[in-house]
């Protein structure tokens, strides 16, 4: 008996052993192989969680039943993005008996499918698989990117577990699927990094392809802009800190708040003046709400949907009033005014434009710097573990409850 608890006591200390071995080991290497190494394993992880939901999808629109990992990441808006490649955007916008805009591609944005395009052009692999390659080399260059972002504000063991969070968020495994959040999420960051460390005039080009990726463009544009306002005001006071900048900081960053208001309007101005309908763009993306272009108004219709008339009602200002308060947390205050910025304008045009859906949960995924604040809020090794377990096992809920696709009893689907 005592020969078997030596036994494994032995075994125990031996896997510890190593374990800390291979974590020293791990230490010693450079920071971007250590983030590509953790990147790596997250997304390993994702796809295990895609591969046995698979095995339970049944009857679809898309595919038989059963189907293997690569048929199973390419569904939902993945399909969009294949039909711009084979057919561009309709010059003339589809609509039913009644005239009503039906769903088309005018509301996928034009970069990602021409990366996937030419890459498919130029090496003869599938479209799909050309998207799908593109997705995951975006998402690893995101969490490179956003690695060094993060390590202007803390040291390098809590920027990676900022990198950690953000790979194992309970959407990211939507970095991998041939959408264009990873490549929405890399330009994202490149952007905010060039704002950080004030190369205003390198953050343009950045600024306009990313505006051509996802509709982020709006609410990166009022956040510089708020920007050069608060370093405007800091110059004519005279402060004398690091913040306050020179003439030609502030001349550079009024530009990119001037390129980055129009690079925001180029999309529906191109689906303007492609199909001769001023309204094309917003048309197209509110076939998918059911209803126009209210601002504010689906929140408080979905709060009285979930929450009754009166509840319902309050629920938006809480959360508004709870988002508010959090900017102002000390995890949070250490991100810096850019980073705060960017959150507190983004949720702004959530806010005030977005149709409160589950795909919701997907366009969160831009508020990343709050992973750092999440890092930052305890150094604790066991809550850090507990959020990377409650990440994944939401992940798996994220992935069975709105990847999967099921029909709703009255009709229609969740979308992811």
């Amino acid at each position: 008996m005592s020969t078997d608890t030596g036994s494994r006591q032995g075994f125990a200390s031996s896997i510890s052993a190593l374990a800390t071995r291979a974590g020293d080991a791990v230490r010693h290497w450079p920071w971007w192989l250590q983030v590509s190494a953790l990147y790596v394993a997250a997304r390993l992880v994702s796809a295990g969680i895609f591969v046995a939901a698979a095995r339970h999808q049944g009857t679809n629109p898309w595919f038989p039943a059963k189907p293997d990992y690569w048929n199973f990441i390419n569904i939902w808006d993945a399909r969009w993005y294949g039909e711009v490649i084979s057919n561009g955007y309709p010059a003339v916008l589809p609509v039913d008996a009644a005239g009503n805009v039906q769903e088309n591609a005018w509301a996928f944005y034009p970069l990602f499918p021409f990366l996937g395009g030419a890459l498919s052009a130029l090496t003869g692999i599938a479209p799909a698989a050309a998207l799908a390659l593109i997705a995951m080399l975006s998402g690893l260059m995101a969490a490179l990117v956003l690695y060094s972002l993060f390590r202007h504000r803390v040291p390098h063991s809590t920027a990676m577990w900022a990198v950690a969070f953000f790979a194992t968020f309970p959407v990211s495994a939507i970095l991998q699927v041939p959408y264009a959040e990873p490549l929405t999420i890399l330009l994202l960051g490149a952007a905010l990094l060039l704002v950080v460390r004030r190369q205003y005039y390198l953050a343009m080009p950045v600024v306009l392809l990313m505006s051509l990726s996802r509709p982020v463009g709006v609410p990166f544009a009022a956040m510089v802009g708020v920007l050069f306002i608060c370093r405007l005001v800091q110059r004519g006071r005279g402060e004398q800190d690091s913040q306050v900048h020179s003439r030609r900081e502030l001349g550079a960053l009024a530009g990119l708040t001037a390129l980055s208001g129009a690079a925001a309007l180029i999309w529906p101005a191109a689906a303007w003046s492609a199909t001769g309908d001023i309204e094309a763009y917003t048309k197209t993306e509110t076939v998918w709400r059911g209803h126009d272009l209210v601002p504010f108004k689906p929140w408080f219709d979905t709060g009285i949907q979930l929450f009754g008339p009166v509840l319902g009602v309050v629920a938006p200002f809480a959360f508004t009033g709870l988002f508010a308060l959090m900017l102002f947390s000390p995890p949070v205050l250490k991100l810096g005014v850019e980073l705060r910025l960017w959150c507190a304008c983004y949720m702004g045009y959530l806010l005030l434009f977005l149709h409160p859906q589950t795909s919701t949960f997907r366009m969160l995924l831009p508020l990343f710097p709050l992973a750092l604040a999440a890092a930052v809020l305890s150094r604790s090794k066991a809550y850090r573990g507990t959020v990377i377990l409650m990440f994944i096992i939401l992940q798996i809920v994220w992935i069975v409850w709105l990847w999967a696709w099921a029909q709703l009893p009255g009709g229609g689907d969740y979308p992811p």
